[in-house]
């Protein structure tokens, strides 16, 4: 998974791009994480509970964007993509381009690492 983190020209904010394959990390971890220690630490435990095997699967569901952890994977994957299939199919009956991406995943040790670059990253944003 590649990624980096940069400072929008104009605001200032702080951003993540992912390679094509892993897209939706940026919005999520943008729209769902953001500066929020308290969200990251949630994150952080659900991972700690998976890998110690206190639960098998933890769904962390946010606004925009939803992570599924499970044992050794990630999954982050737009809200609406898992819950309006009808809308998928009309656009594709009416020809109009959708946009299948709205999914990615990966591995959970890959993840915690980019989740603490993200908080290095945005806490050094002063």
């Amino acid at each position: 998974m590649e990624y980096e983190f940069i400072h929008d020209a104009i605001t200032g904010e702080a951003r993540a791009r992912f390679s094509l394959d892993h897209e939706v990390f940026g919005p999520w971890i943008e729209v769902e994480l953001g500066h929020s220690a308290t969200k990251l630490a949630q994150v952080l435990t659900a991972i700690d509970k998976v890998e110690k095997g206190q639960q098998s699967e933890i769904v962390i569901t946010g606004h925009e964007y939803s992570v599924a952890i499970s044992e050794g994977d990630v999954e982050i994957f737009f809200n609406a993509s898992k819950d309006d299939e009808e809308l998928s199919e009309m656009l594709t009956s009416d020809h109009i381009h959708y946009d299948d991406n709205q999914g990615a995943a990966c591995g959970i040790e890959d993840f915690r690492a980019l989740l603490l670059s993200w908080s290095k990253f945005t806490h050094n944003l002063s």
